[in-house]
């Protein structure tokens, strides 16, 4: 797809947002699988409920605009995969607390990525005045800080503690 316009980066920034929520899917189900505190692995599977929940959103919107949902491959969420799967999911990590901190790590990583995408395109949304898409990816955007800040009290409050 040739971007000449603000629309076109948009429905590009929305193809690879699509992307890196498939990728991310997976790799959470995995985690939240590997997880052994029973908070975080609760905390993983409303994540993948979010993450399902923000792929139905993107793909809705991209389709709407008459494209391809499956138009980009995201690279960057790539690499974020492959760092959890090296660094938690196949981790040698014998202590099950420390492995649980990777785990929120390494999750944080990506939701980190999802958070910029998200913001990205919620911005790209207002200056284009699609209201009825920034109202459902500013909800999208809405529950991945919600979904981030409960993994960062998790940590702080619990998971690093026990793993120091």
């Amino acid at each position: 797809m040739s971007i000449t316009t603000l629309n076109d980066l948009y429905i590009d920034q929305l193809q690879d947002l699509y992307s890196a929520n498939r990728q991310s899917l997976k790799v959470t189900q995995k985690l939240a699988d590997k997880a052994s505190n029973s908070k975080l692995k609760d905390a993983l599977q409303r994540g993948v409920k979010g993450i399902e929940d923000g792929i139905d959103a993107v793909e809705g919107l991209i389709r709407k605009h008459e494209a391809d949902p499956r138009g980009e491959f995201c690279q960057g969420m790539e690499g974020l995969v492959k760092e959890a799967k090296a660094h938690a999911i196949e981790a040698d990590i014998d202590d099950k607390d420390v492995l649980d901190a990777s785990i929120i790590s390494q999750y944080q990583r990506m939701t980190h990525y999802a958070l910029a995408g998200y913001g990205t395109v919620v911005a790209f949304a207002r200056r284009l005045r699609l209201s009825d898409d920034v109202r459902m990816l500013q909800a999208c955007l809405d529950s991945t800080y919600s979904g981030d800040r409960e993994m960062s009290q998790l940590a702080e409050g619990e998971v690093n503690r026990e793993a120091a």
